[in-house]
């Protein structure tokens, strides 16, 4: 399996009901692309303070790499993803993406 884990450093002035709609836009795609098994998302909860100004992200869990290779591809991502990236402070530099396998 591999963890896809992806931590935003959302606009400043995006309003709690915008960031509600883009989570959700990456929950859908869970019913539209195969191998999805999981997605979580939320703010960061950690006490440390070490975010370094991520404070939101995701995790989708795939049940193989084939599956996120389908995914990182899949035309609804792409949309998904390109939402992501003009919400986010420094567009590509307002992300950062690190997979697991596990």
């Amino acid at each position: 399996m591999i963890l896809h884990c992806v931590l935003m450093r959302l606009k400043a002035a995006m309003t709690a009901e915008e960031k509600q709609s883009l989570f959700e836009s990456i929950v859908a795609l869970k019913q539209v692309i195969p191998g999805i098994i999981d997605i979580k998302y939320g703010p960061n909860v950690s006490p440390e303070g070490l975010h370094a100004g991520y404070v939101d992200g995701f995790a989708v869990t795939f049940e193989s790499a084939e599956a996120r290779d389908t995914y990182l591809v899949h035309p609804e991502h792409v949309d998904v993803g390109e939402r992501i990236v003009s919400s986010t402070d420094g567009g590509l530099g307002g992300l950062i993406v690190f997979d697991l396998n596990y």
